[in-house]
């Protein structure tokens, strides 16, 4: 399959193949991606992955959009790699004040509490891509029967480490930040820590497990994390 190429923009090109979210997809997505950064072209300022498609955004000052074009081209037939991401486990508290959402999930799906939490910790993720907030992994895999609305009217604050669920997809906030997915958990790791190199502790194709834990292992693993009690 061949992708859609269209400008966007006077400075970047969108390399789309449609709507879809398909774990093969994304991972030529992201082969291309690589493709391109390691051609070393000069013009390049940045590339931008996402479920299926590429955003190449270019110095229009050094280079034409059909000149990006025409560069950019041979390397579309990359094929994609699905391997060699890392297993990351997730430590999660799932429920009171920590998620206060998930008897919300639970009822609107027609569940128990502990069938929410075994049904969310159950999956491998596939981290898709990093967007909306810093470290902000969007994970693919989730169980449909947990699949719940936002909240009609979001947060003003979300803890940082919360894990939430936005119909048919699930994902941890990394900062403290609004927002308005359903809230079943937390978890005390730093997804985000701009003093690391990385600074993110996830990235695309890595696979995530989450792994249920009691309030006082939380508390315990994020005070080594954070070094200060929780919040």
């Amino acid at each position: 399959m061949r992708p859609e190429l269209k400008p966007a923009g006077d400075s970047a090109l969108l390399v789309s193949f449609g709507e879809a979210i398909d774990e093969g997809i994304t991972a030529r997505v992201h082969s291309i991606a690589r493709a391109i950064e390691k051609a070393g072209f000069e013009w390049l300022v940045e590339v931008v992955p996402a479920y299926s498609s590429l955003l190449v955004i270019y110095d229009p000052l050094e280079v034409t959009y059909v000149e990006v074009e025409a560069s950019i081209g041979p390397l579309l037939d990359t094929k994609g790699e699905t391997s060699g991401g890392r297993l990351v486990e997730i430590p999660v508290v799932y429920g009171s004040s920590y998620g206060p959402d998930i008897g919300f999930v639970a009822e609107h799906s027609g569940l128990t509490v502990d069938d929410v939490i075994e049904i969310h910790s159950r999956p491998v993720y596939l981290v898709y891509f990093l967007g909306f907030l810093p470290g902000f992994a969007y994970l693919g895999g989730m169980d449909e029967r947990i699949a719940t609305p936002r909240l009609e009217k979001p947060r003003l604050k979300v803890p940082a480490g919360s894990v939430g669920i936005a119909g048919k997809q699930t994902g941890v906030y990394p900062l403290e930040s609004p927002g308005g997915w359903r809230l079943i958990g937390r978890t005390p790791l730093r997804l985000f820590n701009p003093a690391k190199e990385p600074p993110t502790l996830l990235q695309p194709g890595d696979r995530v497990k989450f792994v249920p834990i009691d309030e006082g292992e939380f508390r315990e693993l994020y005070m080594e994390e954070w070094g200060e009690g929780v919040d």
